[in-house]
């Protein structure tokens, strides 16, 4: 017995008594940005009104010394450092976020990009020049110190500029920048998009994927994986097979990584289908919202505690932070205790790969490797039967995430239960009249502000009355690819109620915002974990991708007797005087 007891009293040190689960890894290694008793005193004691401000703040000297320092510190406190204390120590060794980071003007911007003159509502086209003078906003560079001194930061080096989201997210994040290079493609910056890819094809040859964004505490999650996809935008913008030939193995790498690590089993009707999920076994809170998700788990058993934590990283990795999505099936569907985002098949993310297994199977074919090519063609082919097997509804004309514990669809409303259709990767023709059907029946074509995220409000950010850009683009690209005239039309309508939702608030606020409120006449979104964010990068690429397919159709529908004089003085009438005057 004496033994035993000794066992559990170690394991008990270790934070795994009787029923607890076995520990999860760490985030990442560090014991300031990730992990350990400095993180934890500074993140409880709630320093600052955004957990993501600590994290994000250089370090003035190594992290052995500041360990060091704290650890003595917090002996002499009983590990309960008294929070004027505590602050005092964080002044005296960390520097004020954004520090490591310089503004950057993109040395590929131009007065005016030639798609500008495809707009021909003089007002949004005025709007179109002030988004693309955003980008100069937007620009960042890293300080030669984060190459030099890379363990005094949280960022993770590139060696090229970039453009951020805005707001608090002062770093670059995965799937956020398709858009964003779309929109730069548009203002003719593929320098500036070749830098961005270049970031992050380095970051898969260091990492053997891209991480969520560009800090250590990200670095075990992805997000939803557009790397293939970005290629094939930057190619048919500047036909650089060179660039491709250079890192196709790099592609090859990261979709490796989601089918080593991200990959599961699906057995319906005595066949098993291969299909993608996202799951994060990473132990511990997110150190980013440290002390919401240590609150959030004080609410469960001690044992079901680090299963909350990855599942909130697997939740973070799907882009989807947070969504009834995620917590539909499980035990409490209301409360974010209850999230499950790896025991479900997401449409969107097997959309993604099935797009990105066709783009390498012609990316491979350019290159004259045709048994690379015939591999990816038949990666495609068998994901393609596994959607249609797993995911595809006939009857309700949509695709649904599938449910690994209950065996069943999620036949709750999303816009990306429609991803396939912009993919491409389906095999039934008539799949864009059922499309239509599907948001008819839904009455999703009764939102004049734009296409919520769920039907479900829950106070998540990833649910109504949200919209987001990324979306939006989902489902109107969807229909306008479709050979159908009356989803060309749909799309079009969809496009118009959305500029017209984003025009509308930059002309109150002079402001563009990561995800807007469509049940309430079009004003910038709430809920979730941060106030809403400013800037903002993919809003800007989607609308600009919207103002250079429809420009000619597009119209602004502003009453200029309506707007706010100090907002139309300072952010558009400038532009719009200039735009009327005569060519």
């Amino acid at each position: 017995m004496p033994g035993r007891t000794w066992e559990l009293c170690l394991l008990l040190l270790l934070g795994l008594g009787p029923g607890s689960q076995e520990a999860l890894p760490p985030p990442c290694e560090s014991e300031i940005y990730c992990h350990g008793e400095l993180l934890n005193q500074v993140q409880m004691a709630k320093l600052y009104q955004d957990d993501k401000q600590f994290v994000d703040m250089p370090l003035s000297i190594a992290p052995e010394q500041v360990l060091q320092t704290f650890t003595e510190l917090s002996r002499d406190h009983n590990h309960s450092i008294p929070r004027e204390q505590l602050q005092a120590f964080v002044h005296e060794h960390f520097q004020a976020k954004g520090q490591e980071l310089q503004p950057w003007t993109p040395a590929d911007w131009k007065d005016s990009p030639q798609f500008l003159q495809k707009i021909s509502d003089a007002k949004l086209r005025a709007w179109a020049g002030q988004l693309h003078q955003l980008w100069k906003k937007l620009g960042k560079k890293m300080k030669p110190e984060v190459l030099s001194h890379p363990e005094r930061f949280s960022l993770i080096y590139s060696e090229h500029p970039f453009i951020v989201p805005g707001g608090r997210f002062v770093e670059f994040y995965y799937w956020d920048s398709y858009w964003v290079m779309e929109g730069l493609l548009l203002s003719e910056m593929a320098e500036t998009v070749k830098g961005m890819l270049q970031n992050f094809l380095d970051l898969v040859k260091t990492y053997g994927h891209v991480p969520n964004g560009g800090r250590v505490y990200y670095l075990q999650r992805s997000q939803p994986p557009l790397l293939t996809l970005m290629m094939d935008c930057y190619l048919t913008h500047t036909n650089d097979t060179a660039f491709l030939q250079e890192n196709i193995e790099t592609l090859a790498l990261e979709l490796d990584f989601w089918t080593k690590n991200r990959t599961v089993s699906v057995s319906l009707e005595g066949k098993n289908y291969l299909l993608n999920r996202y799951y994060v076994p990473y132990g511990g809170p997110r150190p980013e919202s440290y002390s919401k998700d240590v609150e959030l788990a004080d609410t469960l058993p001690e044992g079901d505690r680090e299963a909350l934590w990855a599942e909130l990283k697997a939740g973070a990795e799907s882009g989807w932070d947070f969504s009834s999505r995620w917590l539909i099936g499980g035990p409490n569907p209301n409360s974010l205790s209850g999230i499950r985002t790896s025991k479900l098949v997401p449409v969107d993310l097997n959309a993604f790969l099935c797009q990105a297994e066709e783009l390498m199977s012609n990316f491979y074919s350019r290159l004259g490797n045709d048994s690379q090519a015939t591999k990816y063609r038949i990666l495609r082919s068998q994901r393609l039967a596994a959607l249609n097997a797993v995911l595809w509804d006939e009857q309700t004309g949509a695709w649904f995430d599938y449910d690994l514990e209950k065996k069943k669809k999620n036949r709750e409303f999303y816009p990306t239960n429609l991803t396939p259709l912009w993919a491409r990767c389906f095999s039934d023709p008539g799949v864009a009249d059922k499309a239509l059907k599907y948001l008819e029946d839904n009455r999703i074509l009764t939102y004049q502000y734009g296409i919520p995220t769920s039907l479900q409000k829950t106070g998540q950010q990833w649910d109504f009355p949200n919209a987001w850009a990324p979306l939006q683009d989902l489902v109107i690209r969807g229909l306008a690819k479709a050979p159908l005239r009356r989803a060309q039309e749909v799309a079009f309508q969809l496009a118009q109620n959305w500029i017209r939702t984003n025009f509308d608030v930059y002309l109150q606020k002079s402001a563009m915002y990561e995800k807007y409120d469509v049940s309430n006449g079009g004003q910038p979104g709430g809920g979730g974990e941060y106030e809403v964010q400013e800037g903002f990068g993919w809003t800007n690429g989607v609308v600009l991708m919207l103002l250079d397919r429809y420009g000619d159709r597009l119209t602004s529908g502003a009453k200029l007797a309506f707007l706010e004089p100090h907002c139309l003085a300072a952010t558009l009438l400038p532009s719009l005087l200039l735009s009327l005057l005569p060519r």
